[in-house]
């Protein structure tokens, strides 16, 4: 009965593209640990000054938490991301993916994870790295310099702050994915389990959907709204109605 119920869902809903907001975050340092938490000495493997050295080509600037800061940030430490290389690994592959944390502890931003076969440690552990790091191409440091481009920015939804009678440099990471030649960016939501399925939330925290788990593979039931959650591809796609009208979203799922 549950096969039947979601497959009349599945056929009432158009499939379409839908235009996402801008994910936007003012930080201009990142904080990379000396001793990541799965292993044993500090900058095993080389790890933590690769993580660094990767960083510091998206234009960041990058220190280990045992250097000194520089003056503005041991001001205002809460000016840098900290960045964390978690491990995923398992007996047969080395699999690890890279998060970035504000000062609250809250994630703004994760890659997708690289991994790597090779038996040596160090090599598997560089290898998977970089494969990490590689999915983070589109997230810069950018300062801007004028009133123009910060105009500009402000024009499409992005809240840059203005000091008076100043022009702030002001840096921003934006995730843009392209997709037939046109930019989008995709929301990420993360999955908190429940009883029957999972609630997900936002970055704020907050509680975006409630959903139910069905008989069908990657396909869910939004229960606080009349619609459905699947996946297409790499992104989850939520349809529901919203005031009478079909409305469709595109997410990043984190389970």
């Amino acid at each position: 009965m549950k096969n039947t119920l979601v497959v009349l869902f599945l056929i009432t809903f158009n499939f379409s593209t839908f235009g996402q907001e801008k994910k936007v975050s003012n930080y201009k340092y990142i904080i990379v640990p000396e001793n990541f938490a799965f292993l044993k000495q500090k900058d095993q493997y080389q790890t933590s000054s690769l993580t660094k050295f990767l960083l510091k080509k998206n234009g960041f600037t990058v220190v280990l938490d045992s250097e000194e800061y520089p003056q503005a940030l041991r001001d205002n430490p809460c000016k840098a991301l900290s960045a964390n290389v978690v491990d995923m690994s398992s007996m047969f592959k080395t699999a690890v993916f890279i998060e970035l944390k504000n000062c609250s502890k809250k994630v703004v931003y994760t890659t997708k994870e690289g991994t790597s076969k090779l038996k040596d440690y160090k090599k598997s552990f560089h290898e998977a790295i970089r494969g990490a790091h590689a999915n983070m191409s589109a997230i810069k440091y950018v300062a801007l310099s004028n009133s123009a481009e910060i105009e500009a920015i402000q024009k499409h939804g992005v809240d840059v702050p203005l000091t008076s009678n100043k022009v702030e440099v002001l840096p921003i990471i934006v995730e843009k994915l392209s997709v037939n030649n046109a930019v989008t960016e995709i929301k990420t939501l993360y999955a908190q389990p429940n009883e029957n399925g999972f609630q997900l939330i936002n970055l704020k925290p907050a509680v975006v959907f409630l959903i139910l788990k069905t008989n069908i593979k990657d396909v869910f039931i939004i229960s606080d709204k009349n619609g459905v959650l699947y996946k297409k591809g790499t992104n989850w796609i939520a349809e529901f109605y919203e005031n009478g009208a079909l409305v469709e979203k595109k997410y990043q799922l984190k389970f």
